[in-house]
């Protein structure tokens, strides 16, 4: 489920600056009032948090050699319907989509 930004209002209905996270559906109506104090809110807008190769979030990755040392298994795609594990020792070595069909 996404996290939303928010920003309370005073009693004229203007933003205070004072803000919190609130974790729901997508599907759920966006908060009125605070869930706790019954403040007056509107959901914020701001920017998501994508990472990819031109990302600062990327960085923060863990390696290949730690999600193995963890229990995980990770599969990178090498072509077309074909993915090498690159990191854990659970699962085939590779997978070929030829192989299913």
């Amino acid at each position: 489920m996404p996290t939303y930004d928010y920003e309370l209002l005073d009693k004229k209905g203007e933003p205070t600056g004072k803000t919190f996270e609130y974790v729901q559906r997508m599907a759920d109506e966006p908060l009125t009032e605070h869930p706790e104090t019954g403040q007056p809110c509107r959901r914020a807008i701001s920017a998501p948090a994508i990472a990819g190769k031109w990302s600062d979030l990327n960085k923060t990755q863990m390696s290949n050699k730690r999600l193995g040392e963890l229990g995980f298994t990770k599969f990178e795609k090498k072509g077309d319907g074909y993915y090498e594990r690159t990191a854990g020792s659970e699962g085939p070595k590779t997978i070929n989509a030829d192989d299913y069909l």
